[in-house]
This record gives structure tokens, C-alpha cells and sequence, in this order.
């Protein structure tokens, strides 16, 4: 359900027309701690309702897509069936059509509407395949020592979420060769994946 605790992680103007969405399917929305892989999540209950999760460390503008993301799947599943492919045509038809009166300056800030207008085009399964999206979006974040993998140097060391320490290599296709410190094994990484970076003391 829509309460004013999810009401405060979304942009002022956008909070009724969330509500409105939220109340028609009665759906469950939670606000859970950071997940490494996802920013959010929708599934079907045992008991027939429906819950969507998103992560609470979102800036209101990625919490609103991620949020309009996941009621699409919703959606597109009353709508044409489960049986249909999670991020197929009907997905995006639906997403398209939920995010529509949102993409307005009233709501998002002026420097994110061109961004959003060209994903939109195509929406991929996670907004995070977008570079240039990512970083207008990066920009509301809280400020903090992360960066891309792709707007790291070459031979720079970086961090991950659960301590590991890489050496990012060179771009081989889409993704990035990235070596482990500690045993020498190439691992590939998105060029999109948030990572910490170590400044080296000399």
C-alpha cells in the first residue's frame, strides 16, 4: 500500500499520481536496504496480492523510475498474462505508457528529461545499461567516493561492495577486464558497475 514513508522517497508532484497507481492494483510496496544486483524488485505473492521492493539508499528520481519500472511489470502482467517475457514489447509498452505523465519538468529537473526521453525509446531491462542516463542520474545522488568502472584510468585500483580489490584492464567489447589483487584472476565488469575507488599513497 501507499504510505506517507514511501510518499517521502518520490519527487513532491509525483506522490498522487503514485498513489492513485498504487491503490488501483493494491499493491504492497516496501522500502528495503541497499541490494547490490537491483535497484528493485516486483513478484506475486502466495496469496494471490502483489509486492514490489525497491532499495532505500535511491535519490527521489531513480526511486520514481525504479518504482514505475517494477508497477510495469505489474501491469503488463494483469494485462497480456505471465506467460510474457519480463522485459519484452509488452513490458515496455506498459512502462512507456505508466511514465509518460511523469516526464515533465514539474516532476524531473530539466537536465534529466533529455536523458529519459531517449531511454524511453527502447527501455532495457535496467536503466543502468544507459551510460549516459546513469551518470544524469548519479548526479542527485548524495556525495560519495564511488565512481563507474568506465570513468576509471587504466591500471587504477578500485573497491567492490564486499571488500575485493580489482585493477581495472581494458575494455574488451562491452565489458571491462578487471584483475583481483589478491589471487590474479580476470573477473569482466559492467561499465556501469559502481565501484570504490583507492587512491594509491605514495
Amino acid at each position: 500500500m501507499f504510505t506517507e514513508s514511501i510518499a517521502a522517497y518520490l519527487p513532491e508532484l509525483a506522490k498522487e499520481q503514485i498513489r492513485a497507481i498504487v491503490q488501483k492494483h493494491q499493491v504492497l510496496i516496501k522500502v528495503v536496504p541497499q541490494r547490490v544486483t537491483r535497484h528493485g524488485d516486483y513478484r506475486m505473492l502466495q496469496s494471490g496480492g502483489h509486492q514490489i521492493t525497491i532499495n532505500a539508499n535511491l535519490n527521489p528520481y531513480r526511486f520514481l523510475l525504479t518504482l514505475i519500472h517494477e508497477l510495469a511489470h505489474l501491469e503488463a502482467f494483469k494485462t497480456f498474462g505471465r506467460t510474457i517475457k519480463p522485459h519484452g514489447k509488452e513490458w515496455k509498452q506498459t512502462f512507456r505508457q505508466l511514465f509518460l505523465p511523469f516526464l515533465r519538468p514539474e516532476i524531473f529537473p530539466t537536465e534529466l528529461l533529455p536523458p529519459l526521453a531517449q531511454y524511453f525509446k527502447n527501455p532495457k531491462a535496467s536503466s543502468d545499461t544507459d551510460t549516459q542516463l546513469s551518470l544524469a542520474l548519479k548526479a542527485f545522488d548524495p556525495t560519495n567516493e564511488k565512481n563507474y568502472i568506465f570513468e576509471l584510468p587504466l591500471g587504477s585500483d578500485f573497491k567492490i561492495h564486499n571488500g575485493r580489490i580489482f585493477t581495472r584492464g581494458a575494455q574488451r567489447v562491452k565489458r571491462y577486464e578487471c584483475k583481483e589483487k589478491g589471487t590474479g584472476r580476470i573477473y569482466l565488469f559492467h561499465p556501469n558497475a559502481e565501484v570504490e575507488t583507492i587512491v594509491s599513497e605514495d
